[in-house]
């Protein structure tokens, strides 16, 4: 069977499909260690919740009525209405239902966004998305209907006491022109749990005003909600800013609930999209979103419950790490959100590709660095030294994984 152009780009092997077989394998695999995936936890609280509130929406006629009607190709207008009135009470935003869209989880609306603004224009010129530093969300890499639609640059990389390291935006280098259709960077990172900060934001908001592009900034992690953030940083929106957010790192990612806020006419745009490509996003995930918000829990839950909870769990991964592997070339991303750590093994011999296997083998599952730097060529030793660590397993397992970590670590520099 031959496939197009498209079916030969889509049905590809990537490294997000990689990720999500690992992901699936290692939920029906007794003892895997999942390290490597993007599940959120199941945090006791947040599941007793989400039972109850069910309960309540089933018991209501809610849960049966979003379960047997389609909604809008926008999305559920009573949860659109909802949230954007919650932005502007607690942001001062000025924002409306207009400016809202859903779509069926945050992937599907970065496929839209990106090939919206990057790609062939109808003008025959070409556009690309900038990612402002690499590493960033592998999902991004394989999104565009075109090849090589994607540049990024290198960080600048500050070493800090304790064994951490972290990321920022090298502006020295950062070029914009013509060629680029929009800047898109994510806040907290996935995967390195960097949040750029407000003065980064701002510099990239200024540079694309100038050139007339869309500044795109993936919020999955962020605040108001989940909150998975662990930085006193400035919420940022404005007309010319693509917030893009989730229901899912709340711990609902089987709803597929992804967020989009933007000016009126991409919301339009969006709309149209999900019309054509879906008829309409689902309805539960809005339906849970609105009743959390309705009832006054959706914020307080991702400051009180959530945000906590990440934040302990990150720092008991951290000293776990530190303890089992003391070489002085090991070196963490300072926490600062999301629900990975990112390790970094400088000067390592072999390539985390090459330790990802060693480590599946043992029954470890993480996912290496190499996948994450989107729009660079293969030459910076750096991009094959790092990788990607899941911190949400329970303290027992997380030792465990941790502990054959160090070993293959150690093996590999004795090498």
């Amino acid at each position: 069977m031959k496939f197009t152009q498209f079916g030969e780009k889509f049905t590809r092997y990537s490294g997000i499909t990689q990720l999500m077989d690992d992901l699936n394998d290692g939920l029906r695999t007794p003892g895997a260690i999942m390290l490597g995936g993007g599940n959120p936890a199941g945090i006791p609280a947040m599941l007793d919740y989400f039972k109850d509130a069910s309960q309540k929406m089933l018991d209501s006629g809610e849960l049966i009525a979003a379960m047997a009607n389609y909604d809008g190709p926008q999305g559920k207008d009573s949860f659109v209405k909802a949230l954007a009135k919650l932005l502007k009470e607690t942001y001062g935003w000025d924002i409306s239902e207009k400016n809202i869209s859903l779509t069926n989880g945050s992937q599907s609306a970065f496929f839209s966004l990106f090939n919206l603004l990057a790609g062939t224009y109808a003008d025959g010129s070409k556009k690309k998305i900038l990612l402002p530093l690499a590493p960033e969300y592998i999902g991004y890499a394989d999104s565009e209907l075109e090849f090589d639609s994607f540049i990024s640059y290198r960080p600048e990389i500050e070493l800090l006491d304790n064994g951490l390291f972290k990321y920022h935006v090298d502006f020295s280098q950062l070029t914009v022109d013509e060629s680029i259709g929009a800047i898109c960077v994510s806040r907290p990172t996935n995967p390195t749990g960097n949040v750029i900060t407000d003065e980064e934001v701002i510099k990239l908001d200024k540079l694309a005003r100038e050139n007339n592009i869309p500044l795109i900034l993936d919020n999955a992690y962020g605040t108001p909600f989940p909150n998975i953030i662990f930085e006193e940083v400035t919420p940022f929106w404005n007309d010319n800013t693509i917030l893009c957010m989730s229901l899912s790192k709340l711990g609902l990612p089987g709803l597929r609930c992804g967020i989009v806020i933007a000016n009126e006419k991409m919301t339009e745009a969006i709309t149209n999209l999900n019309g054509i490509i879906n008829l309409a996003p689902g309805s539960v995930g809005p339906a849970m979103g609105l009743h959390m918000i309705e009832s006054g829990d959706l914020l307080r839950l991702s400051e009180n419950v959530i945000q906590p909870f990440y934040c302990e769990k990150s720092q008991t991964a951290v000293n776990m790490l530190q303890t089992a592997i003391t070489d002085p070339r090991f070196r963490i991303h300072k926490p600062e959100g999301a629900i990975f750590l990112w390790l970094w093994f400088d000067e390592l011999p072999i390539t985390t590709m090459e330790l990802y296997k060693r480590l599946k083998a043992r029954g470890v599952l993480i996912v290496p660095g190499e996948y994450f730097f989107i729009g660079q060529d293969d030459s910076w030793k750096h991009a094959h030294q790092c990788l990607r660590m899941n911190y949400v397993q329970d303290e027992d397992m997380m030792q465990k994984g941790i502990n054959i970590i160090a070993e293959e670590v150690l093996r590999a520099y004795s090498e």
